[in-house]
């Protein structure tokens, strides 16, 4: 079972480490404590949460899509040269920079502040771990 510390569970929600405390508080997380005392709680718990909380928010452009892979987000920096642009989308804790026609920007009516969706082919998308001490030096 993987046990995850508030602080790193609040990372992986996108909230902070109070938000979770309140969270286990409500009975929404299992407080359990390591080896050391500190408070942690279950991986696959923290998971199902955000399975329902991403379901609840749902995508803000009304489009049905087969992707599945959708980040919701604010574009925070656009760069348009000649015929190419790159867009930057911020959406929770993820950085997503895109790479395309400055054409489609133009059609997409993109600037820094709007609200946009990025899709990404699930077969481009590599999963990693941590190492085993979480990537603590």
């Amino acid at each position: 079972m993987t046990m995850l510390r508030i602080r790193d569970a609040a990372t992986y929600l996108g909230v902070s480490d109070d938000t979770v405390r309140r969270l286990v508080d409500s009975g929404t997380f299992t407080r359990h404590d390591d080896g050391a005392g500190r408070a942690v709680v279950d991986g696959r718990e923290l998971a199902e949460h955000a399975r329902q909380r991403a379901a609840r928010l749902g995508d803000p452009s009304g489009v049905r899509s087969s992707a599945r892979n959708r980040f919701v987000g604010i574009v925070t920096d656009l760069v348009v040269d000649g015929v190419m642009a790159q867009v930057e989308l911020q959406s929770g804790p993820h950085r997503v920079v895109s790479l395309m026609s400055a054409e489609a920007v133009r059609d997409l009516d993109l600037e820094v502040g709007s609200v946009a969706v990025a899709s990404v082919k699930a077969t481009m998308v590599t999963v990693e771990v941590p190492d085993e001490d979480g990537g603590r030096a």
